[in-house]
């Protein structure tokens, strides 16, 4: 599959980017041979960059993984600061536990097992970050779920909106953007494009695409 990003600038984006430390190339390799998919770190830098721009404190994840965009954000973070992990899949979350207690910043995370869409409701606000990374047709569910916890001046981060192999296609996705219907579009495609169009609707957000990825949506809470 063609990447939507020419390798060339993904390549150039890490280069331009901060320096990954051991335990993250050791979480790039275990992604590649287990074929896992994870941000990798042109992403993962910008990622951090918008952490510590709006300060962050507290930031909540739908959708860890073995943790690799949380210890991202994590490294970012001061020692008062929180990263909630959420994860379905209890191995997953007991990696990312290993990783984070490698990297010495387990005390910077929290890690709960589990629906992160039921998990979050059990927090209060406010959350300087979120990033959505769950079912991609529950992405309005997660922006829904967790928008009113975000402080003003944070951001609402949600992943893999241009392209989620195998079940988000971009050209379906643009088409159902425009306005059209293609029959073979599938329900994790509409979710995305539904996503898009609840945050640009919020009065409350500004969303801008960062196409670094599979792209990213930055929605910034004005208000």
């Amino acid at each position: 599959m063609t990447p939507l990003v020419p390798e060339a600038i993904t390549e150039f984006a890490e280069m331009v980017g901060p320096d990954r430390d051991d335990v993250l190339r050791e979480m790039e390799a275990h992604a590649e041979e287990a074929e896992f998919p994870v941000v990798g770190p042109a992403v993962g830098g910008w990622l951090a960059w918008l952490a510590r721009t709006v300060d962050a404190r507290r930031v909540l994840e739908f959708g860890s993984g073995f943790g690799y965009s949380a210890y991202w954000f994590a490294s970012v973070l001061g020692p008062d600061g929180e990263v909630i992990l959420t994860e379905v899949d209890g191995d997953e979350l007991a990696l990312a536990r290993d990783f984070f207690e490698e990297g010495e910043m387990s005390d910077r995370a929290v890690f709960e097992e589990g629906d992160a869409i039921s998990i979050v409701t059990e927090y209060d606000g406010p959350f300087e970050v979120a990033l959505i990374d769950n079912e991609k047709d529950r992405y309005v569910e997660a922006f829904d779920a967790v928008n009113e916890k975000i402080a003003p001046g944070g951001v609402v981060l949600a992943d893999n909106v241009m392209r989620a192999e195998p079940v988000v296609s971009f050209d379906d996705l643009r088409e159902v953007l425009a306005g059209g219907d293609p029959a073979e579009a599938s329900e994790e495609t509409r979710g995305i494009a539904a996503y898009i169009e609840r945050v640009r609707a919020d009065p409350d957000f500004e969303t801008v695409l960062l196409p670094l990825g599979s792209g990213v949506a930055v929605s910034y809470r004005t208000e």
